[in-house]
């Protein structure tokens, strides 16, 4: 297994990509912020299938962080970072500093109005506008031919979906699925700060989303009935979530092309 390069400038990564692209090689580009799994791994083997060379950034992003959120613990442990994905077929690991990605005087934001507000953007403000800043970023410093997203953060994807479309950003947004553990429970890096009793009783959300979906499949099946099958499977759990499911799709104005629950659907997959 060869090591993926280690970068940590954009003039070291610009140098690199524009000798890829001088040999006529697509590239595909995983943003992550670390503390990698499975999940990460399959969303770098899905781009190294589909381009000749793949980027992988590793920033833990303060802009994305509340006052309180965990940015000062967040899991960091960037040499097994590399050999993960070095093992799942990256070229290249982009790891620069926070000065790096916000030097002294940076003003600018991007913000995806209305859709950052909605779902969990409703419980961590700024949120979203950290996520699409970061990304249009890094978006720029790599320039990708396909950016690789795990669906399991459905709503981050919308919002990414959505920067790319109003601001004609020319990378493709490749939606990858969730990978779960055998009880159901999706990877992720903060499942690690569950206590026995939480991990025990968090697939509960999994059987509550697979149980809107169901009813979102039903003929007749309304926003109020899916959201109510939500309810019904969380009232046998002893868990409580902080943000109750909704049956709505992910946007203020739903594409005619999502029927309602369609966000109950894509979460359970």
């Amino acid at each position: 297994m060869k090591a993926a390069a280690l970068v940590r400038t954009k003039g070291a990564l610009a140098a690199l990509v524009a000798g890829w692209r001088r040999k006529g090689l697509s590239v595909g580009f995983v943003p992550t912020m670390g503390a990698l799994h499975a999940g990460h791994a399959e969303l770098v083997r899905r781009a190294a299938r589909e381009n000749d060379r793949v980027v992988v950034s590793v920033f833990v992003n303060p802009k994305q962080f509340g006052p309180n959120e965990d940015y000062g613990r967040y899991p960091r442990a960037l040499p097994a970072d590399r050999r993960l994905v070095s093992a799942a077929g990256a070229a290249a690991v982009y790891a620069p500093s926070a000065d790096e990605m916000y030097p002294k005087g940076f003003t600018t934001h991007v913000e995806v109005e209305g859709l950052s507000d909605l779902y969990c953007g409703k419980y961590r403000p700024g949120h979203f506008r950290g996520v699409a800043t970061v990304v249009l970023k890094l978006f720029n410093r790599v320039r990708p031919d396909r950016a690789y997203f795990g669906e399991k953060d459905w709503q981050q994807v919308r919002v990414l979906e959505t920067m790319v479309r109003d601001l004609d950003v020319p990378v493709e947004i490749v939606r990858v699925p969730t990978v779960r553990e055998g009880d159901g429970l999706a990877l992720s890096s903060r499942n690690a700060y569950l206590s026995a009793d939480q991990r025990a009783a968090a697939p509960a959300l999994r059987r509550a989303l697979e149980a809107g979906r169901q009813e979102h499949r039903r003929p007749h099946s309304r926003p109020e009935t899916v959201a109510a099958a939500v309810r019904a499977s969380l009232a046998k759990s002893p868990s409580r979530s902080s943000t109750p499911p909704s049956s709505r799709a992910g946007c203020s104005s739903p594409p005619t092309s999502e029927r309602p629950g369609s966000l109950t659907t894509s979460l359970s997959k």
